[in-house]
């Protein structure tokens, strides 16, 4: 029974929060900025969206093609459709619950190429390891070369230097506590938690121990490559945004792709987050909302299109 309250909760509560999140930003739209909207959506250069399409399927292939120097280290030689694949159905699956699509493709690539889940799993956290790493040179990058935008941001709000070097250092005091209970608890939770580390730390170092492993790097860097090209190129479906410097983009991936996990694919909270930092800069709500739905609805559509087509080509294929 908890099981099943479980499951039906991590379906329901991100699906829930996106709603909310719609809700709540059309709630505070006007009557003419939705209008501004549905005009955006009318007039819209979708030849940058089908392009931005493109880039994506550049970015499954290489997630698919650097999945496979893992699957070789381990001594298996996948076919590579059947990788590319399971890849683009769990890119479906994560729609319904963030983060189930890695359990779905190691389950997958079992099936398909015999490969034991947990060894399939276990390259799968290697590369969200890497991938969260990568993630955070952006996150660096961004923060750094727009400190003076958003420390002004946080001086509207009332936000004052003190307050930012307070919430640091009570930051600190607490990561100073937390490693002292890491390592000198002896918590059931705590000694968990630890053998979960040490097994994506053997990820890692797996990585360090393969033999393609600069393409694997290389494959990583480029994956995020073409998220960053495909959001790129979409601004050039607006006139509006058309013209807005790499440095607004850069801000928008960020916040965008950190939206992403607050629902079910990042359902309402996408747009949100890429109409709230657009603002910093001068854009007007219903022009960074009008954005913010373009990108999030062509990339879901063509997320659960991709997903179904792989998911009923993967058993057709094993056939044959």
């Amino acid at each position: 029974m908890k099981k099943q309250i479980s499951k039906w909760l991590s379906i329901l509560l991100p699906l829930l929060i996106g709603i909310a999140i719609i809700y709540y930003q059309f709630s505070t739209l006007t009557a003419d900025e939705v209008v501004k909207i549905k005009i955006c959506f009318k007039k819209a250069n979708y030849s940058y969206i089908y392009l931005s399409l493109i880039i994506s399927i550049l970015g499954y292939w290489s997630r698919a093609y650097r999945w496979k120097y893992a699957l070789n280290h381990l001594g298996y030689q996948t076919k590579f459709h059947n990788n590319f694949f399971t890849v683009c159905v769990s890119y479906l699956v994560n729609l319904t619950i963030p983060r189930s699509g890695e359990i779905t493709r190691a389950a997958l690539i079992k099936k398909y190429e015999e490969v034991p889940f947990d060894k399939a799993f276990g390259t799968i956290v290697a590369e969200r390891i890497v991938d969260l790493l990568i993630f955070f040179l952006f996150v660096i990058v961004g923060f750094v070369s727009q400190f003076d935008t958003l420390y002004r941001f946080l001086k509207t709000k009332n936000i004052s230097f003190d307050t930012i070097l307070t919430a640091i250092f009570a930051m600190i005091v607490l990561f100073i506590i937390f490693i002292w209970i890491w390592i000198y608890a002896e918590w059931k939770i705590i000694q968990k938690l630890k053998q979960k580390l040490s097994g994506l730390l053997e990820g890692i170092f797996s990585i360090y121990k393969m033999k393609d492993r600069w393409k694997y790097v290389l494959h990583s860097f480029f994956i995020w490559f073409a998220y960053l090209m495909m959001f790129y190129v979409t601004i050039f479906a607006l006139s509006e945004t058309a013209t807005i410097g790499f440095n607004i983009v850069l801000m928008g991936f960020i916040f965008g792709s950190l939206a992403v996990g607050f629902s079910n694919g990042g359902l309402g909270a996408y747009p949100l987050s890429i109409a709230l930092i657009f603002s910093l800069y001068g854009i007007s709500n219903d022009i960074g909302t009008a954005f913010g739905w373009l990108v999030w609805t062509s990339q879901t559509l063509f997320t659960i299109v991709m997903g179904l087509l792989s998911y009923l080509l993967l058993p057709l294929l094993k056939s044959k």
